[in-house]
């Protein structure tokens, strides 16, 4: 994996940075996010000149990380996008209801990929470069490969959101995250269920409830170890 991916997925490991991606990357709560730095950053009140330069300057910190965080989960979805992509091009899934799914898993990763990429635009940052992806050994592997390895991303992407939950500061934020997080987790059932996973799985990123009650999350250095592998040397 060349250093310019690395970086890429590394410099999103601000914690604090998340925080705003999630208010931002879902419509309405973007929409909140924004109020609220407005607020944050408006005019000033009895409190006078100093106390709004200190609220100015706790935003745009709090701006800043947001926008690594953002920048993180657009990595990883610039990867999840350009798989089903490629899987829906291959031609490799025949069957029809398959198909359709892995159509629409695609769509809806996409969407995530325009979210972000956008809320980074409005932060004011610069959003993180696609990395070149290679899938061409599960993409050979045949349809069983292509499903399972669905599934396994769709469980890795769920744990990754989840991981940063107790990061994020902002009530709207994490609203926006935790909308996010439960379309990745439905996802990996319904691809789990699909291939034969059913709800108990062999390991923490396979099976519709890999880790029981409660799930478990995977920190931004656990996530890029597994992804490592689809990226491009």
């Amino acid at each position: 994996m060349p250093d310019t991916d690395t970086g890429a997925l590394r410099q999103l490991h601000d914690p604090a940075t998340r925080k705003r991606f999630l208010k931002m990357v879902g419509g309405t709560a973007a929409t909140g996010a924004l109020g609220l730095l407005a607020a944050a950053c408006g005019g000033s009140d009895s409190m006078g000149a100093a106390a709004t330069t200190g609220a100015a300057t706790t935003a745009k910190a709090s701006a800043s990380s947001d926008i690594a965080i953002v920048n993180y989960a657009l990595t990883l979805e610039y990867i999840e996008a350009d798989f089903y992509r490629q899987a829906v091009e291959s031609g490799q899934i025949k069957d029809r209801a398959t198909a359709d799914l892995a159509k629409h898993i695609a769509e809806t990763e996409q969407a995530h990929v325009d979210a972000l990429h956008g809320t980074v635009m409005k932060l004011g940052g610069t959003p993180a470069a696609k990395p070149a992806t290679k899938f061409d050994a599960v993409l050979a592997a045949g349809p069983a490969k292509i499903l399972q390895t669905a599934a396994t991303v769709e469980n890795l992407g769920a744990a990754a959101y989840l991981g940063q939950a107790g990061r994020i500061k902002s009530k709207e934020i994490l609203a926006a995250a935790l909308s996010i997080h439960s379309v990745e987790a439905r996802h990996a059932a319904a691809l789990n269920e699909l291939v034969g996973r059913g709800f108990k799985g062999g390991s923490s990123l396979e099976g519709s409830i890999p880790d029981g009650a409660f799930a478990k999350a995977l920190t931004m250095d656990q996530v890029l170890a597994r992804v490592k592998p689809f990226l491009a040397s």
